[in-house]
């Protein structure tokens, strides 16, 4: 086990879940900063040359879990390892970002889902080598094919 240390924290247009996107068809497109702290900058030599980034990051508002959820884009409960669910046994998540430009220790990003103030554990540069056609989208392909 660790103890989790924030390196910085998210600069983002939501200040409560409600106002983050969700849902079939959800548009993760605003923008956002991840502001590492100062002594965290160094972490950040030769990012610039990725497109994308994962961000790591807590749930910090988020109390308890639960093990089944009913995420808004489906009627049906699904386990929560199967979900986006905030209530999870651990609060941590990740989202997918596109990084716009860097300025020192802040991250100028597209695709922020989190809220303003929430704490950044980890980034990562976005590397797959899975091709597209062997993705499969499990329960959210059968809600999204419920609603046409």
């Amino acid at each position: 086990m660790f103890t989790s240390c924030p390196i910085g924290f998210v600069s983002s247009p939501y200040m409560d879940t409600g106002q983050v996107p969700k849902g079939l068809g959800a548009k993760h497109d605003a923008d956002g900063v991840l502001k590492l702290l100062p002594e965290f900058e160094p972490g950040l030599t030769d990012i610039e040359g990725f497109s994308h980034l994962i961000v790591i990051w807590e749930f910090d508002r988020s109390e308890g879990f639960e093990l089944t959820a009913s995420p808004p884009s489906d009627n049906r409960s699904h386990g929560v390892f199967a979900t986006r669910s905030p209530l999870r046994p651990n609060p941590i998540a990740l989202t997918t970002v596109e990084l716009l430009r860097r300025e020192g220790a802040h991250l100028h990003v597209r695709g922020i889902d989190m809220l303003d103030g929430t704490p950044i554990l980890d980034i990562k540069p976005y590397l797959s080598s899975i091709p597209p056609e062997k993705l499969r989208r499990g329960w959210l392909a059968e809600a999204e094919a419920r609603q046409k």
